[in-house]
């Protein structure tokens, strides 16, 4: 572990309060980066939950019996439940755009006219607040009001979906949050290059990005050929690349790696992997012989690499100082030394025996440690304590919590096991 951080209590966002009213990943995500470096983010979420909270038993997803997916994104929160179609529920609304500096969204905007939730409603109430908005695909546009979701916004709208798998195979599934992920950094950026705003200015903003926006961004390069009228080549074919030397190849230990070569590189490669003969082979002499004869050299290639397991492949390219990279699944990522020794991955508190890390955000401040990573917050557990916070009486929340605004809060299960002093 990086041992250089700095143990004081004060952090980037000490003081700052964040209100995150947005659901599965994007814009959770955003607030989650947020909390890491000492913001107070409420997390606001209807009476019965976020549908993200059991998204561990709803297939395809990896199941298991520990929310792994709420932990993930929604670590460092506090809680509470709250009916935004309730008439009372404008009430919180109000108190709590009042009270935060941050206020994060991603309901789909026809709902959230009705539910007297978009910015202008809000930022009546707080000329300084920052509204962050997260949508599917933009916020005009014909399909302005579409539900977006990772799939279909960040990698099928986008062009990544059809630049990801090689040719002749389908378009492959992607998994679940992969898009959503890189979209919350981006909605982190805005939030904070408009809290830097509101520093030189005292003015409060409405920023926004989309999984559309995203995606595109993340193939840029692609999207940039296109626009510049560039020719693209084929969609890569591992059997007949357009460079043998830049491709994905097997072990005899069937793993794979993914081999990036420059063509100085070349001879160190063919002399390491026992192929010198290779450099003088005439059917691979010049630029136009080598093209017209790639598959072939991908042939011998590859069934050189498959002679031999992959232990003998990285030390024989780690000698040639080759770039190379092991395809590896989750199980196996979790094992990476690289992981921990980077605080890429950390420490978990309060999560169950089964739950003892979690991943970071991918943001490091040298010197600047980030908060101790804590479990998600129960259903409505703060509830009490946030509203007495925001200026409710105790009255005032039992009305509130038996007309069904809010709902009565879960105990964690951490507090549930422990024996009252009765028992005790």
């Amino acid at each position: 572990m990086n041992t250089e951080n700095t143990t004081t209590t004060e952090n980037i966002f000490s003081g700052l309060k964040v209100v995150d009213l947005s659901s599965f990943v994007a814009g959770p995500g955003a607030a989650v980066i947020l909390s890491d470096f000492g913001a107070d983010v409420i997390k606001v979420e209807p009476p019965k939950g976020e549908l993200w909270r059991i998204g561990n038993k709803i297939p395809p997803q990896p199941l298991s019996n520990v929310p792994y997916m709420w932990h993930l994104n929604n670590r460092n929160k506090r809680g509470i439940t709250l009916d935004l179609k309730s008439p009372d529920a404008v009430k919180v609304l109000e108190r709590l755009a009042k009270w935060a500096d941050v206020f994060i969204v991603n309901t789909p905007h026809p709902a959230r006219e009705k539910l007297k939730l978009s910015y202008d409603d809000v930022a009546q109430w707080n000329p300084r607040l920052i509204y962050a908005d997260i949508t599917g695909y933009g916020d005009t546009g014909p399909d302005a009001a579409l539900p977006g979701f990772d799939i279909t916004a960040f990698w099928s709208r986008s062009g990544l979906l059809s630049l990801t798998h090689d040719a002749g195979a389908p378009p492959t599934w992607p998994f679940a949050g992969t898009g959503d992920a890189p979209s919350g950094v981006g909605l982190f950026a805005a939030i904070v290059t408009a809290l830097y705003r509101r520093e030189r200015t005292g003015k409060g903003s409405y920023v926004t990005t989309s999984l559309l926006a995203a995606g595109v961004w993340s193939a840029g390069v692609a999207i940039q050929a296109a626009l510049a009228g560039a020719k693209f080549s084929p969609q890569h074919d591992r059997k007949n690349p357009a460079n043998a030397a830049m491709n994905v190849y097997k072990s005899s230990d069937d793993v794979w790696f993914v081999l990036v070569t420059t063509p100085d590189k070349i001879p160190a490669l063919a002399t390491g992997i026992g192929r010198a003969d290779l450099l003088k082979d005439p059917r691979f002499a010049d630029p136009a012989k080598l093209a017209a004869n790639m598959r072939q050299l991908t042939a011998i290639v590859d069934e050189t690499f498959s002679s031999q397991p992959m232990a003998h492949w990285r030390e024989v390219l780690d000698k040639a100082h080759i770039p190379y990279g092991l395809v590896r699944d989750p199980i196996d990522v979790i094992k990476d030394p690289q992981l921990q020794a980077n605080n890429i991955v950390v420490p978990l508190e309060g999560a169950g025996e089964n739950m003892k890390l979690t991943v970071s955000s991918p943001i490091q401040v040298h010197g600047v440690a980030k908060v101790p990573a804590r479990r998600a917050p129960e259903l409505g557990e703060h509830n009490d304590e946030v509203l007495k916070q925001l200026g409710f009486d105790t009255k005032e929340i039992e009305r509130l919590r038996a007309s069904g605004v809010i709902a009565k809060p879960t105990v964690p299960a951490a507090a549930a096991s422990k024996p009252t002093a009765a028992a005790a």
